[in-house]
């Protein structure tokens, strides 16, 4: 099976918890459906992205990247790589490069939540997970980041925007 498959698999069987992630879940399929490259960054129309966010192993934090390009507080993810196989190994492959953090669990039953927003590449259609981190991690700043932290649930509200703040509200409900 192609990431392109997994991606539309995925998609198919997630239960979207709202209305409004319904609207996004058909989209991201029927991206899928009309882009055989919809997976990759060269679609220009826009692409599936991967993402997770870091929660410590007590559940009671989460770590945020200060993305280096776009200069805002931000879970960890990004593009889909040719030898990904999966969406949630993508997610996790992302996490544990942005956050050095080995050993990352992503949490069962799929995707967390999903994002559209604009880059200045193009559309982002991003399938967010949550992934808990081993107790004893030690976080490492990667080349694409400005800065590492982990932020109380109540912290995230004045650093990061909508889109994280959904994303910690989403995933805390899963906890």
């Amino acid at each position: 099976m192609s990431l392109h498959q997994d991606a539309a698999r995925v998609l198919t069987e997630w239960p979207a918890p709202d209305a409004a992630q319904e609207r996004l879940r058909r989209l991201y399929g029927d991206h899928l459906a009309a882009y055989p490259d919809g997976m990759w960054k060269a679609c220009g129309d826009g692409h599936i992205t991967a993402s997770a966010l870091v929660i410590d192993p007590d559940r009671k934090q989460v770590l945020l990247t200060l993305h280096r390009k776009l200069r805002m507080w931000l879970q960890m993810g990004g593009h889909c790589e040719p030898h990904d196989t999966t969406l949630a190994g993508a997610a996790l492959r992302e996490a544990t490069e942005e956050s050095g953090i080995e050993g990352l669990t992503l949490l069962p039953g799929g995707p967390v939540r999903l994002d559209r927003h604009q880059t200045p590449c193009a559309w982002h259609l991003d399938v967010q997970y949550a992934a808990v981190a081993p107790r004893g991690a030690v976080a490492a700043i990667s080349d694409e980041s400005l800065d590492l932290r982990w932020f109380g649930y109540d912290e995230v509200a004045d650093v990061a925007d909508e889109s994280v703040r959904h994303l910690v509200t989403r995933t805390r409900a899963l906890l």
